[in-house]
């Protein structure tokens, strides 16, 4: 019995030369609607669906492959003859090959002006169901659902014949396909409805890219993107120079692209092992590139830096005087393309830092994973309260609120001291609060003197108000709520330090 495929494709890239292979191999067309259109204007043989099935294709397009006629012909099981038996009573033909891809629903729910009704007319009903039936029996019937799949398929067809474990792959590609079509669908419905935290939770990526390794050289690692990543996300940036990133280069990178998200003024951040380890801020890039140097000259080595603003030859010239990993900024003049590329193993990447809407954060754990609101609380200055005798002055509540937004970037337990546009010391992920302060404030050594500390949770006795006042800490801003908060006020108010409450906790695992 002759062979056939049907062929039913939204993208029809490459189809026309796939299908003429398909039929000089002696293989029988079905198509339907548009594909069948453009396969007639190249002169291919086809078979309108209307002729297998009996029934023409009604509701303007819903309803042309959902008949017996097609899915017996791809569900049936060669190897078993009451299937065979049963398709010759009812004049079934079997169907081999299904050659199908979807309505772009990605690609319409991604205008800007989209409406509702034409989102709904964008889920494909017919086409998963041909796919999915076919997949299953797959040992059978080979399906396609990637154009960079034809030539494959076409090789080994010229040769011994299509094999089951092509045919197998093809499968599972298929209901990976599916799933994320669903998942898409699914996500956009939940979305119209306002449901936060649903009963089920699906989950959908894209692989942009393979990594060499993960973590460490033994773990294998992918990259893999949200369908509708922010403009300002790692996933949408350009490199524009250096090696590709590795696992780690990118779990850094998009720890200093947030952080930098945080300021409208010029500001300059550089990070190691996802911790800040200087921020700074000031009239100029230049400036605040220098602050953040300043900040921990040590450790900014071969760390990576992001910028929120465009990076110009003199900047690219301090920076181009250390070795860095990467450095991340919204754009490069010329100039200082020209600086930074002699440098061989820099990368150099462009990408927004504008701030985007909030993205829900997913942490895998052991069997499940924990998904949360991104900490996007707005710095709201009417929310602080200055709960000590001494109030700080204008200098000190400009490092104040400075820290504040750094703070909750640095991983729990976390303690940081600002003075003058910049970090002077971090304390990050220590198990107690006042080892935090400590090591914050050797960082910061003597430019501790008059600085502002910053904590991202309460203090829970006075001892870190202890550390802060032999370091020299002047100001501090915490978000209080502890049982024994008044202990930390009177210790203040006998050292003279002003102490704010925020009544938010940054918490950062």
């Amino acid at each position: 019995m002759q062979k056939r495929a049907l062929i039913s494709v939204s993208n029809k890239t490459g189809i026309v030369e796939f299908a003429k292979e398909l039929a000089q191999q002696g293989i029988e067309i079905i198509s339907t609607g548009g594909t069948r259109k453009i396969l007639e204007e190249a002169n291919v043989p086809v078979i309108g669906i209307s002729e297998v099935t009996g029934f023409p294709e009604i509701l303007n397009g819903r309803v042309k492959t959902l008949h017996p006629n097609v899915h017996a012909g791809l569900l049936a099981k060669r190897s078993e003859e009451s299937h065979l038996s049963q398709l010759e009573e009812q004049q079934i033909q079997p169907i081999d090959y299904v050659v199908v891809n979807l309505y772009p629903f990605k690609e319409t729910i991604s205008k800007e002006d989209v409406t509702f009704d034409d989102a709904i007319e964008n889920i494909d009903i017919g086409g998963p169901t041909m796919l999915r039936s076919a997949a299953k029996n797959h040992e059978d019937v080979t399906v396609v659902v990637d154009p960079d799949d034809y030539e494959q398929v076409l090789n080994e067809l010229k040769g011994n014949g299509i094999s089951l474990e092509l045919k197998r792959n093809l499968a599972a590609k298929v209901f990976r396909h599916t799933a994320h079509y669903d998942a898409l669908i699914a996500d956009y419905l939940t979305k119209q409805t306002g449901e936060e935290f649903p009963e089920t939770k699906t989950f959908t990526y894209e692989r942009k890219q393979t990594l060499r390794y993960g973590e460490n050289p033994h773990q294998k690692a992918a990259f893999y993107a949200e369908p509708f990543a922010a403009s300002s996300s790692l996933v949408n940036a350009t490199q524009l120079h250096g090696k590709e990133l590795s696992y780690n280069n990118i779990q850094d990178a998009d720890s200093a692209l947030q952080i930098v998200k945080e300021y409208d003024e010029p500001a300059a951040v550089a990070v190691k092992h996802m911790n800040p380890c200087g921020v700074g801020i000031g009239e100029t890039i230049f400036e605040a590139y220098q602050h953040t140097y300043e900040a921990d000259s040590t450790s900014i080595f071969g760390g990576i830096v992001a910028l929120n603003r465009t990076v110009d030859a003199d900047t690219a010239k301090e920076m181009s005087q250390i070795f860095l990993e990467i450095i991340l900024a919204p754009d490069f003049t010329d100039d200082a393309l020209e600086i930074l590329t002699a440098k061989k193993n820099i990368r150099l990447i462009k990408v927004s830092t504008e701030l985007s809407q909030p993205e829900p954060q997913i942490k895998s754990v052991g069997g499940g994973v924990l998904i949360q609101d991104e900490d996007r609380n707005e710095l709201n200055e009417s929310d602080f309260k200055v709960v000590t005798e001494r109030h700080p002055t204008d200098a000190e509540w400009k490092d104040l609120k400075f820290a504040w937004k750094v703070v909750k970037h640095v991983k729990s337990n976390a303690i940081l001291l600002a003075k003058g546009s910049q970090t002077i010391g971090i304390g990050a992920g220590q198990m107690n609060r006042v080892g935090a302060a400590k090591i914050a404030s050797e960082q910061a050594g003597v430019k501790a003197k008059g600085s502002v500390m910053a904590s991202d949770a309460f203090f829970p006795m006075d001892d870190t108000v202890e550390a802060a006042y032999q370091a020299g800490v002047r100001a501090i801003i915490q978000p209080g709520g502890s049982k024994r908060d008044q202990d930390s006020i009177d210790k203040c108010n006998e050292y003279g330090i002003a102490m704010v409450f925020t009544g938010v906790r940054h918490f950062k695992h």
